[in-house]
């Protein structure tokens, strides 16, 4: 790599901060935000700078690495693809195709290559025991979409550039950069929000960094927010304050949800959300009559036993008081590679329920199962059962509930490879590991978060450094092995097209197919001649991909078909390349009806699998207020799930892995600020020093999500230094909701003692 600065977008979260990386003798000397970003505008957040220790990091693999009963052994690329295509070839054909399971980590959806590669990888494989870190996210808001507005993607993101009131239910954007929400600089934009006369409003069990900067706050009981909702619903409703604008005309079933509220007055809520009923009722007002309003909620509303219809309540209130649609409120992004047209296009917009999980009767969402029954799929014995299992960049054992219980299961396989760069608490269990390149040795382009940025924006970054000769991109490990796999199941040999398929895409890599998106995407021109070169490599391409799917049906269109013309304004891979800054595409616009993909048009206000789940939350409602010691996970802006922990810069300074509570839990426990103390369920045991905070809602306990590098096997050296307690060794894996399959992340029963030792010595002391 030439010296000079050169100019990236941060891939660590998604906020798709641009940075400017200067680089003297072929190393990283310095990393600062790009000022001429017209997105981030200069801004980065602390985990920027960790791109230099990921790139350097002594612990990360560089070549396939082999278990053996003499310890880990180095391998050759073709020696290590050879050997795990026919494994997973033999088990797949002794036991049937669904004795593989496979897990998708969250760093997936910041690399283009490994989403483009992954479809052909899956097709390959032929399992239908499919998990991501979806269950574990976002899967409420996805149903949602799909249910409301006819496409699983298609999210209404918060304008917050141009809002007058911001309420935030369960999420804190300061510590996560947004979520759901591509959002660099919050600080600066709520600071902005506020000098044009503007509010925040914070919803949350714990007083969070967003909190702070609240104009008003609330405290919540974990669990309640639909409760919560319902009674701004019911408020709406009784005091005549419904009115959907323009939405009006293309929305259904506002009776139902009338109906529906009813039972639900902010003084029927009142004691089992911890909020005052004339608080309820003045948030409802509030949101109704600001006319430049919205409300959003995200993991704490999202992962807990009613994260279903919480979520759909929160879009049913932008909605009944107009707030969707329109500047200030909830809007739909317009992204330079719009996947939610193509899938649309390709009749492709995401499906629920079409198939049950072997064990518990779980629903698939998207072709996947809910990675809560991971665990199940492998130690439960029968037709189906997971016998070899693949994770591309995912930590699960950290990152999933009943961590433990899925370190028993995955050291009972038959078989099992990871993709991913670090030997964790995961990857420990593989018989092989196969290391991609690292990220800033490779091409970066937000396929994802672009969709969910609050302004539209585009931008492309070249690699930084050139790969090594004896590396393997993600892409090419997992097209290596897709080939592998094909060639073994059609008997050693592919037909001729199919062949050259595989040749096509192995020599292209993705970025062609950036290429052909962003030319026919909203702002692209006619194709340039690019195009017909890339046309019929593309046709063979697609031959590799599932039926149905958006690119296959994009690459299969004829030059001349109609949906090949886009707007005149000739945005291509080479024009990304000339504006290393990326692009202002400008801010987000009415989109509605066009943008919406139901049957009939209209926006559906309430599905009835949510009416039909109104019967369990009575139930709570019914049962009185619940006075037990409930978990709450946290997130911290120095980290991102399990895999930035091996940064020093970013674990250094005081332990955040702790235990927060309020006092009066303290007291009442016979615990102090610093002591360590056992949190326990069924799942297990961890623990952690208590951090005493009035921070904390009586009731509610605190751990981050994350930590747990304590165990034996891994080769982080910095994570293992700073190794805390997984919050995921306490959550059961058996808690879900039902109505959509998300895990149960937040709202769980837990019991808070004294560690035993302290206890002892505490006994001894005063005796």
């Amino acid at each position: 790599m030439d010296n000079g600065t050169h100019f990236r977008t941060c891939h660590l979260c998604e906020a798709m901060c641009g940075v400017a990386i200067d680089v003297k003798d072929g190393r990283i000397a310095s990393i600062k935000g790009d000022s001429d970003d017209p997105f981030s505008q200069g801004h980065i957040c602390p985990k920027a700078i960790a791109l230099q220790d990921l790139h350097e990091d002594a612990d990360r693999l560089r070549k396939p690495m082999r278990k053996t009963a003499a310890g880990w052994q180095e391998m050759e690329w073709d020696e290590a693809l050879d050997l795990v295509a026919n494994r997973l070839h033999q088990i797949r054909s002794e036991h049937g195709r669904n004795a593989v399971g496979v897990y998708l980590g969250n760093p997936n959806v910041h690399n283009h290559g490994s989403l483009v590669a992954t479809l052909p990888f899956m097709r390959a494989l032929g399992t239908q025991n499919r998990f991501s870190a979806t269950s574990n996210d976002q899967l409420p808001h996805m149903l949602a979409s799909l249910e409301m507005f006819g496409h699983q993607l298609l999210f209404p993101i918060p304008d917050i550039d141009r809002t007058d009131l911001f309420i935030c239910v369960g999420a804190n954007p300061m510590a996560s950069n947004g979520s759901l929400m591509t959002v660099p600089d919050v600080r600066g934009r709520l600071k902005a929000l506020k000098q044009r006369g503007g509010k925040l409003v914070v919803i949350d069990p714990r007083r969070t960094e967003t909190a702070k900067l609240a104009d008003e706050f609330h405290f919540v009981r974990p669990g309640s927010d639909a409760l919560l909702l319902l009674g701004m619903v019911h408020t709406l409703f009784e005091e005549e304050l419904v009115n959907l604008g323009q939405a009006e005309q293309w929305t259904r079933d506002v009776d139902l949800v009338r109906l529906a509220a009813l039972p639900y007055a902010p003084e029927k809520v009142a004691d089992h959300t911890g909020i005052r009923a004339a608080d309820i009722r003045q948030l409802a007002r509030d949101l109704a009559d600001t006319p430049r309003a919205l409300i959003y909620g995200r993991m704490g509303t999202s992962t807990q036993a009613h994260g279903g219809v919480a979520t759909w309540l929160i879009y049913v209130l932008n909605i009944l008081t107009g707030k969707l649609d329109l500047p200030g409120g909830m809007m739909f992004n317009q992204p330079a590679i719009d996947l939610i047209a193509l899938g649309a296009m390709a009749g492709q917009k995401g499906h629920f329920g079409k198939r049950l999980s072997r064990v518990r009767g779980l629903p698939e969402f998207g072709g996947e199962y809910p990675a809560s029954t991971m665990a199940d799929e492998i130690l439960t014995p029968g037709d189906g059962q997971i016998r070899a299992f693949v994770t591309v960049a995912g930590n699960p054992v950290l990152s999933s509930p009943s961590g433990g219980r899925l370190d028993q299961a995955f050291e009972q396989l038959e078989f099992m490879v990871s993709v991913d760069y670090y030997l964790n608490e995961t990857t420990r269990h593989a018989d092989v590991i196969l290391p991609p390149t690292a990220a800033l040795e490779r091409s970066h382009y937000d396929l994802i978060f672009n969709m969910f940025a609050v302004r539209n924006v585009t931008r492309y970054s070249e690699p930084l450094f050139e790969k090594p000769a004896a590396a393997r991109h993600d892409w090419e490990i997992l097209l290596g092995l897709a080939h592998r796999l094909e060639k073994l199941r059609a008997g050693g040999r592919l037909p001729w097209r199919k062949e050259l398929g595989w040749r096509a895409f192995k020599q292209l890599g993705p970025d062609p197919i950036l290429d052909m998106l962003l030319r026919t995407g909203p702002y692209g021109g006619d194709g340039g001649p690019a195009r017909p070169l890339l046309q019929p490599a593309m046709a063979l391409i697609s031959d590799l991909l599932p039926n149905g799917h958006p690119l296959r049906t994009l690459a299969q269109l004829s030059p001349l078909d109609q949906r090949w013309q886009s707007l005149p304004k000739g945005l291509s891979l080479a024009t990304l390349r000339d504006h290393p800054h990326g692009l202002d595409l400008g801010p987000l616009q009415p989109a509605m009806p066009q943008r919406l993909y139901t049957r009939d048009g209209n926006i559906s206000l309430a599905p009835r699998r949510y009416l039909y789940d109104l019967d369990r939350l009575q139930a709570r409602l019914d049962a009185g207020p619940d006075d037990a010691l409930v978990l709450i996970g946290r997130r911290h802006v120095r980290s991102n799930n399990s895999w930035l922990h091996n940064s020093q810069r970013l674990v250094k300074g005081k332990d955040r892995c702790t235990l927060i509570m309020h006092p009066d839990d303290a007291q009442r426990l016979g615990l102090k600020d610093g002591v360590p103390a056992d949190v326990s369920s069924e799942a297990g045991t961890i623990t952690l020093a208590v951090e005493v905070s009035d921070d904390i809602m009586p009731g509610v306990v605190s751990v981050p999500h994350g930590w747990g590098h304590h165990r034996t096997g891994t080769g982080q050296s910095v994570a293992s230094a700073h190794p805390g307690a997984s919050i995921n060794d306490v959550l059961r894996d058996s808690e879900v909701d039902p109505l959509s399959g998300v895990s149960v992340l937040n709202g769980q029963r837990v019991t808070v003692t004294r560690t035993k030792a302290v206890a002892e010595h505490q006994q001894r002391a005063s005796a």
